[in-house]
């Protein structure tokens, strides 16, 4: 149809979809809960759009109809996935995560601020369990997750740090007021700062409503300013106690930016974080030795190689910057184990072709232990090559012959003997 002639109802339905689209990418990334404004505020926006096609007349016509028909399942979708994003399973696992966290801060690190005792070693435990459970979140790939996920360990992880920083200080710190007039202003604003440590912590957490980031912002500001209007008369030691209390407050600062700085730069997709590209890398290789192995017609001949090469990506995981974020150090820990893993199965085939090449009596409690390690090594060729979750029919055999072969190493009768090849590949038999 010639844009020039187009029908006024088609026109207005293509100026609402222009609009639909624009929120698009906000409803897609949304990673927030059902009771947030800017769900209120993107549910609106699209519950009007969906009243104004509604009201498009469409005069009895078929492309009309088709064109609104089409316009509204696309608004309706955008409205579903907005609710399924503030409603996710793995978004609500999240949240109770979080309200763990701020339970632990609101009674471990909020009295401490106020005068209370010193951050306690169930704290720590406590935050560190915290920051682990959330790494272990799956988000599936989806934005919203993935950044629900970032938020929350940023924060967290930011009150870690804080904390950590804040039991590193030395203590010649603060100097006494006898060594210049200046030290007492000094000695007053570390004071302020500590406090604003406190509130921040707060912030962060969600567990201080009667202050904003803006306001503490304006607080730091100003007191960097004090600062640096002393006159500290040359003294070198005062100069240098002053450069650290402003870098306390740079410090402090920094993290009032978390939330626009996850957003701006992208930092919660770490499929563009380059450390766990870096990681990937070695998993496609370390996947493509596997395949090698499994699919050899004579794999002892790579044995050898590929040991040594999975040693060397070993290597190279321990040089992946953690930059640090716990998702990346989870990463990394888990492709080390899968390395790791395929490094014990060529292990245990030498092994067993080692024991091959010796013709002689062995005790029956170390002939039982080989012959279970046997069909293990067999059973692990299929545990590599699975592809699956849980709930397959595969893994649920799998689960199954480890367990009877645990059964029958539990039933080894050991007689005495101390020694076993699975505790250290024990060769009675080629000895002199």
């Amino acid at each position: 149809m010639d844009m020039g002639n187009q029908h006024p109802s088609i026109s207005r339905l293509q100026e609402i979809q222009k609009e639909v689209k624009s929120v698009e990418q906000q409803v897609v990334g949304f990673s927030g809960l059902s009771d947030d404004k800017n769900y209120k505020k993107l549910e609106r926006i699209l519950t009007k759009q969906l009243f104004e096609i509604d009201s498009v007349d469409t005069e009895g016509k078929g492309d009309i109809q088709q064109a609104r028909k089409r316009a509204a399942q696309e608004t309706e979708r955008l409205l579903k996935e907005l609710e399924q994003n503030a409603n996710h399973p793995h978004r609500i696992e999240i949240q109770n995560i979080f309200e763990e966290a701020q339970s632990l801060v609101r009674e471990k690190i909020v009295p401490f601020y106020n005068g209370g005792n010193c951050v306690t070693d169930e704290f720590e435990e406590g935050i560190q369990d915290i920051i682990l459970r959330l790494t272990h979140v799956k988000t599936g790939g989806k934005i919203s997750l993935r950044k629900a996920r970032y938020h929350t360990l940023t924060k967290i992880c930011a009150v870690q740090e804080i904390i950590e920083d804040c039991m590193k200080k030395q203590p010649s710190l603060p100097l006494s007021e006898d060594a210049h007039p200046s030290v007492a202003k000094i000695n007053f604003v570390m004071c302020e700062v500590n406090k604003a440590r406190g509130v921040l912590i707060a912030l962060l957490m969600g567990v201080n409503n009667s202050e904003t980031c803006r306001h503490l912002s304006c607080v730091l500001s100003g007191l960097i300013a004090d600062l640096d209007a002393l006159d500290v008369c040359g003294r070198t030691e005062i100069r240098n106690y002053r450069r650290e209390v402003v870098e306390d407050i740079n410090k402090l600062l920094k993290y009032l930016d978390l939330e626009e700085e996850a957003d701006t730069t992208k930092a919660f997709d770490l499929r563009q974080n380059h450390s766990i590209l870096k990681i990937e890398k070695v998993l496609t290789r370390m996947r493509e030795i596997k395949n090698e192995l499994l699919q050899a017609q004579n794999p002892p001949e790579l044995y050898l190689s590929s040991k040594t090469e999975l040693q060397g990506l070993i290597g190279q995981l321990d040089e992946v910057s953690l930059e640090k974020n716990p998702c990346i150090r989870e990463a990394r820990r888990r492709a080390v184990i899968e390395v790791q893993t395929l490094i014990t199965y060529i292990d245990l085939k030498e092994a067993l072709e080692k024991r091959k090449l010796f013709a002689c009596e062995e005790h029956p409690s170390h002939k039982a232990v080989w012959n279970v390690l046997g069909n293990l090594s067999e059973i692990q060729g299929e545990v590599l090559s699975f592809d699956g979750n849980r709930t397959d029919k595969n893994y649920i055999r799998l689960e199954e012959l480890l367990t009877k072969q645990l059964l029958a190493l539990d039933a080894v009768d050991p007689q005495g003997e101390e020694k076993y090849p699975c505790t250290g590949l024990f060769y009675s038999c080629s000895e002199p």
